[in-house]
């Protein structure tokens, strides 16, 4: 609705994202289960892909910072989460 570009990734540092995600997913059920949790993968600056490939995705900060405030809206707003298989919401 705020007409940020935004997707589901697979490949957003596959490594480092996914066991950033895993352990905050294990401390949730192991500590904290009423707790909500997730993980979001910005992209670049628009200056940080100078020396990048052409195509490289970016935004700007404040382009950024206005997802991660909507972002956090529809968690408050929405105490369910989305169903989702495959990264297509149902």
């Amino acid at each position: 609705n705020a007409k940020i570009p935004a997707r589901v990734s697979y490949t957003a540092g596959t490594y480092v994202c996914n066991d950033i995600m895993y352990r905050l997913l294990y401390m949730i059920e192991r500590e904290h289960p009423d707790m909500r949790g997730g993980f979001v993968h910005v992209p670049y600056l628009p200056e940080q892909t100078v020396s990048l490939p052409d195509g490289t995705p970016s935004m700007s900060s404040e382009m950024i910072a206005e997802a991660l405030v909507c972002g956090i809206r529809a968690i408050i707003e929405n105490q369910e989460d989305a169903g989702i298989v495959s990264g297509e919401i149902q």
